[in-house]
């Protein structure tokens, strides 16, 4: 073929980029769309009002750090010497960030919009977040009275001028800025919002609240005495917040040190985006720019509050029952249904192996199991992988139990997780104390592996007990995200734990594993394979498939490979809960591909990879995503499930999430999401799971109900307790 002038010709290379292409879209524009997504679940009509407003809270942190670290790894790229190309649609870094602009500001306008109407829907419910112009008198003296007292002697305020340099904004911090006007002259003044609490609560004890920085904002002109006020704005600055680690690594110096100078570092680094609330006049826009070295399309209005975090606060601060009527039933996990009651958990395991389904399930059988490991004389060891952990985390305590009654405890803590670095620098410390061994990692690899490994001798021979979890030990997050985890004696697999432990303490990515799969070494290749395997099944005209559940979906390897089975004939199931590059659908690549997004109560958090049907699927369960960063550049255990009644269930949870036509969306050809039709069966694939925990904690024996019988017999016991 020829190429536009009809003079140059297209390399076979070419051709085939060119086709890749079709088929994938950028990794940044999807997760965009999968915020929105986020974003729209303030806009259902089955979420409680409270709940809506904790959705736009959520939305609102997420693109706070895809800012700081997405956005802020693109403006890294653009003063790169070579161009970095995005290998899904060509692009550069900056055209790239045009792209990521465009695209957000109008997030922000819908983000107004359903905050907005959510604002009112609480409003109706009681629960009334004021304005200070909507104060009544008897409030606006208490805002008044709260400025002076409690507000004005704890502010910062100055004017920036040449003996008043412009001060360093810290990254979401909020800031009041004032264009004043002094003797025929204009300067800009800056007050600093305190990082106080920032509800206030009006008295009358009628659910009314004004927030922090809307007082600092209405009474913040009298800072500045001799001064005329021409205009204010509240304002946040996002700063870039990934710094590349493994380029800091000094080999002379303790790896938690040279975290603690990371996290240092982060606060200083260079403006991303520049929010102001509602207004900013030109001047001030100007000023700020040039100050901040930012572009008009890095500016972003809001009619949100600027910082969302406070609305978590508020379920603690007003009464219970009134609440109560704004958020989700209550709900606690429950006990798997294989526990027995005062049975030992170490017991129990070395006769079948043991699955938890979280939140559904309870964590504390596994933290029961690490107790015991603790205070067992037949225990020698216990080693475990950490990557992030709760604030405060019953975990660590068996761990330092563990070691201070002789066990050899050995904690592999990856001080790079990501905003948790500095609660992983304390927990490492804490555990070295007690006599843990504490080992960091790789150099250039996280660890983000979940790996718990108890060693025991019996009789004189070595007996392993292996948990393998798709998610953190993190005992909060138990509760709020689904995860799953597979606890097993089975000695191939406990040989493989051991050598992996072996292998990470002696700095070893090379090593060999018979049943684990391990990235960086030998992950991807296995994967790879394994959809080759149902390739040639397809091609041979037997029974295949592919039915994968993961976060995200960037790996250009993995995307064609998936793309290739497709086109064999292979009929692929994809459940990506965030970005997916892959577009499905698209005719004469990806037909046979589906892909299924669920965002709902909970967090989906689980990854589950299964290969063939019936008895020859092969599944496991894993910690990675199908990203080149987990399959390249980071440590990550996939561990097969052998037992039949596991993989039954973990099925089923995986055919109730593609039947899920409530908070499930269909991902369509040119990267947008779609409801699914509703028809006569409704299914909330996390109410279902919700209930079907609730009834076999109630009848331990009973199996699970299929969705479509939840009102039928005993299965309608606990109808209308959740809202659908």
């Amino acid at each position: 073929q020829l190429w536009c002038s009809g003079r140059v010709f297209v390399q076979e290379s070419d051709i085939k980029r060119m086709k890749e292409l079709i088929y994938t879209q950028n990794r940044e524009l999807s997760w965009l769309r999968f915020n929105e997504r986020v974003l729209e679940e303030a806009l259902a009509e089955e979420v409680p009002a409270f709940e809506q407003l904790k959705f736009i809270s959520i939305f609102t942190s997420n693109l706070d750090e895809f800012f700081m670290i997405r956005v802020g790894s693109l403006y890294d790229q653009t003063f790169l010497p070579k161009p970095q190309i995005d290998n899904k649609t060509g692009m550069t870094a900056e055209e790239q960030l045009g792209k990521v602009f465009e695209a957000t500001a109008p997030l922000y306008e819908k983000k107004d919009k359903i905050y907005k109407r959510v604002a009112e829907r609480l409003t109706e419910k009681g629960i009334t977040k004021v304005r200070i112009e909507q104060l009544q008198p008897q409030e606006k003296k208490f805002a008044e009275e709260y400025f002076y007292n409690y507000i004005q002697p704890i502010l910062s305020p100055q004017i920036i001028n040449a003996h008043h340099p412009f001060p360093h904004l810290i990254n979401k911090g909020l800031y009041l800025v004032l264009c004043l006007k002094i003797r025929d002259k204009t300067v800009f003044g800056i007050v600093p919002v305190p990082a106080a609490e920032r509800v206030v609560c009006l008295p009358g004890g009628n659910c009314r609240y004004i927030l922090l920085e809307e007082i600092v904002y209405a009474y913040g002109d009298q800072l500045f005495e001799n001064c005329k006020v021409q205009s204010k704005t509240m304002i946040s600055v996002t700063r870039n917040a990934d710094i590349n680690v493994e380029g800091l690594v000094d080999e002379d110096d303790d790896f938690r040190h040279q975290m603690r100078k990371v996290l240092k570092k982060r606060s200083r680094l260079a403006p991303v985006r520049l929010e102001y609330f509602e207004q900013m006049d030109g001047k001030t826009e100007k000023f700020l720019k040039d100050k901040l070295h930012l572009k008009k399309e890095q500016i972003f209005r809001s009619e949100v509050p600027l910082e969302m975090s406070y609305v978590f606060s508020l379920q603690d601060m007003f009464p219970e029952q009134r609440m109560a009527e704004v958020m989700y039933e209550p709900f606690e996990p429950q006990p798997p249904k294989w526990l027995v009651s005062e049975e030992r958990i170490m017991d129990r395991v070395l006769e079948q192996d043991l699955f938890l389904s979280y939140p559904y399930d309870r964590m504390s059988p596994f933290l029961q199991l690490i107790r015991e490991a603790a205070n067992d004389p037949k225990v020698v060891s216990i080693k475990i992988t950490i990557y992030r952990l709760a604030r405060k985390a019953v975990l660590v305590d068996y761990l330092r139990t563990a070691a201070e009654n002789g066990k050899d405890v050995t904690v592999l803590m990856e001080l790079r997780a990501r905003f948790d670095e500095a609660n992983n620098i304390n927990w490492s410390e804490s555990l070295e104390d007690a006599g843990c061994t504490v080992i960091y990692g790789m150099q250039d690899y996280k660890v983000h592996s979940k790996v718990c490994l108890i060693t025991r001798m019996e009789k004189g021979k070595v007996c392993h007990i292996t948990q393998v979890g798709t998610g953190n030990y993190n005992e909060k997050t138990a509760k709020l995200y689904t995860d799953m985890a597979l606890i097993t004696a089975d000695p191939s697999i406990g040989k493989d734990a051991a050598a992996y432990f072996k292998n990470m303490a002696t700095g070893n990515l090379e090593g060999h594993y018979d049943r684990l799969l391990v990235a960086p070494n030998c992950m991807k290749n296995k994967i790879l394979a394994l959809i080759q395997g149902e390739i040639q099944k397809a091609r041979q005209g037997r029974p295949c498939g592919i039915l994968v559940k993961i976060n995200s979906l960037t790996d250009r390897k993995t995307i064609d490979a998936l793309q290739e089975a497709s086109q064999a004939g292979v009929q692929v199931e994809l459940i990506v809960r965030g970005i997916c590059c892959l577009l499905p659908g698209v005719e004469g690549y990806t037909e046979n591909i589906r892909v299924t997004s669920v965002v709902g109560r909970f967090l989906e958090h689980s990854r589950v990879f299964c290969f063939g049907r019936g008895e020859e699927m092969q599944m496991y369960l894993s910690s990675a995503d199908f990203m080149t960063r987990n399959l390249n550049r980071r440590v990550e255990v996939a561990c097969p499930v052998q037992d039949r009644e596991i993989k039954k269930q973990i099925l089923d949870i995986l055919n109730l999430m593609l039947r899920d036509n409530v908070k499930a969306r269909n991902l369509r050809s040119d990267g947008k999401y779609e409801k699914k039709e509703t028809g006569n069966e409704v299914i909330d694939c996390q109410q279902e799971l919700i209930r079907q925990a609730l009834l076999r904690a109630e009848n331990p024996h009973l199996p699970a109900a299929p969705a479509n019988e939840a009102k039928k017999g005993i299965w309608g016991k606990l109808k209308g307790l959740f809202r659908h």
